[in-house]
């Protein structure tokens, strides 16, 4: 297998954008066809064009080992969430705490969203390969404390320890893609590695079932940890060793604090805001949690070590291609009471109603795949402009559709509104995790805007799930009318969401 460094060299290893060396510039582009940096609102930015790397060098032997890695990094992490899940009720049985069961989705989730804001801190202290071996390891040590854990609170402990892993693999998956792949290929790359929360919504519940099934939650478990073993056998061979300025001293360990516990107690806030029946207990959690948001906002944006970079509070389409990325996933988070609708409305077995939930996945997965292919720089940004309004289609389409006793035609109307709501998303994603990787004001940023993708994606998708959670608990008139606010709420902010998306693609023609 080819290392790492032996391909890009070491000018791609520099946190920010990879700049060719000196004489290889054209040759680069001739051989995967760089584009130059994103065109944006500034004027001292330039026009892009859009990368023409094929799936073909993605996944051919010089870039397979790394691809292989940062995708399996995010799908080890998206898979225990969903596995998980599917293990709670024999765990719980097993060995109680019932109370607690909340807690295990909670907990992992804000360890999640407050490593997340680490990611680029480790990758300038560590460098890429220490960076996610401690990743692997945390996770593994996480995953042998869940399969030996003799009650809820050991349980709890392994789940914050997976979480923080996690998000730091999740994070770990993007910015690296900025870090040692050609800038060609940071579409596809971004799309392959998101794909991989498509492909954990049928295979976290399907394995997590077999499991539970034989009664061997605790082996399920065991199981991630020798995956989490495999993957770090593979980290040597594809990932440089030492930081990308090893000429250097190592610098201090820059963590943004402030904005680090701001954000870790607004996931928390927003994960709690799902307990509670009480609507207005519900609501005002997660208006604290806005709060909170807005707060950080503030306070990171005057902070020399910040989570976002400078340029998402400039003038440029960096705030707007992650509000679209924070819309966009939010709403995705709908798809969670699918499963619930499926069996209460159309009376659907447990299996066939989680199948039923994973038709968002699965047009999301195949969308962004067919997206990534696209060449043409104004049909992409024009894909990306309508992107919420597709998913606003499938959320109404889905709306209209809720009746009490759905016979088997709804069922596939809800199925073609999921996957429709599920390939808007999709068309849009790749391109702008690329573009967020790109449209900076200062190249050394763009590891640090490639990381945020991960952090925009964990916190709106804590925010999505605790509005969910208050409109479904604030309908009245049974299920049906739940569901129905559920998709038309979800749908309306498609809409609203339509602004950010095209003052996203409007410098990207």
């Amino acid at each position: 297998m080819v290392h790492v460094t032996d391909v890009t060299g070491p000018a791609t290893m520099q946190w920010g954008h990879p700049q060719p060396r000196s004489g290889e510039g054209d040759a680069q582009r001739d051989e995967v066809g760089v584009p130059p940096a994103c065109g944006g609102e500034s004027g001292n930015q330039t026009q892009p064009t859009e990368t023409i790397g094929s799936w073909r060098a993605l996944l051919g032997p010089r870039f397979l080992g790394v691809s292989t890695l940062l995708a399996g990094g995010v799908a080890l992490y998206a898979i225990n969430e969903f596995l998980t899940a599917s293990l709670l009720p024999s765990t719980v049985a097993d060995i109680g705490g019932e109370r607690l069961f909340a807690w295990v989705t909670t907990l992992y989730l804000v360890g999640s969203v407050v490593a997340a804001t680490t990611v680029s801190a480790a990758l300038v202290r560590l460098g890429a390969r220490s960076s996610y071996l401690l990743g692997l390891a945390v996770f593994g040590i996480g995953s042998v404390v869940c399969a030996a854990a003799p009650n809820m609170e050991v349980l709890l402990a392994g789940r914050t320890l997976q979480g923080a892993a996690g998000g730091l693999l999740a994070g770990l998956g993007y910015a690296l893609i900025s870090a040692v792949l050609p800038q060609a290929l940071w579409t596809r790359a971004s799309a392959l590695v998101s794909a991989m929360w498509g492909v954990a919504t049928v295979v976290g519940p399907a394995t997590g079932g077999f499991f539970a099934q034989f009664g061997l939650w605790r082996w399920a478990f065991g199981a991630v940890a020798v995956l989490t073993a495999a993957m770090a056998a593979l980290v040597p061979m594809v990932l440089p060793g030492g930081r990308a300025d090893s000429d250097g001293a190592a610098p201090a360990l820059k963590i943004p604090v402030w904005s680090l516990l701001l954000l870790g107690t607004a996931a928390l806030t927003v994960s709690v805001a799902q307990v509670p029946h009480d609507s207005v207990a519900t609501t005002a959690l997660l208006a604290v949690s806005v709060l909170l948001v807005a707060v950080f906002l503030v306070v990171d944006r005057r902070m020399p070590v910040a989570v976002l970079p400078p340029s998402a509070f400039g003038s440029g389409p960096l705030r707007w291609i992650y509000l679209t990325m924070a819309v966009l996933m939010a709403s995705a988070v709908a798809d969670m009471y699918v499963p619930l609708f499926g069996q209460r409305l159309a009376h659907l077995v447990p299996v066939v109603a989680g199948f039923l939930g994973a038709a968002l996945a699965v047009g999301w997965t195949v969308s962004e795949i067919a997206s990534a292919s696209l060449s043409s720089g104004r049909v992409i940004a024009r894909v990306v402009a309508a992107a919420p309004l597709i998913m606003a289609v499938g959320l109404a389409l889905g709306a209209v559709t809720q009746v009490d006793d759905a016979p088997v035609g709804v069922v596939v109307l809800w199925t073609v509104a999921l996957t429709i709501t599920g390939a808007g998303i999709g068309a849009a994603w790749p391109h702008l995790s690329a573009w967020a990787m790109s449209c900076v004001d200062d190249a050394e940023d763009g590891g640090a805007a490639a990381a945020a993708i991960n952090t925009v994606q964990l916190i709106s998708g804590a925010f999505g799930a605790g509005l969910a959670g208050v409109v479904v608990n604030s309908a009245h008139g049974g299920v049906v009318v739940a569901a129905r606010w559920l998709f038309a709420v979800f749908a309306a902010l498609g809409v609203v969401g339509a602004v950010a998306s095209y003052r996203a693609s409007r410098g990207q023609r």
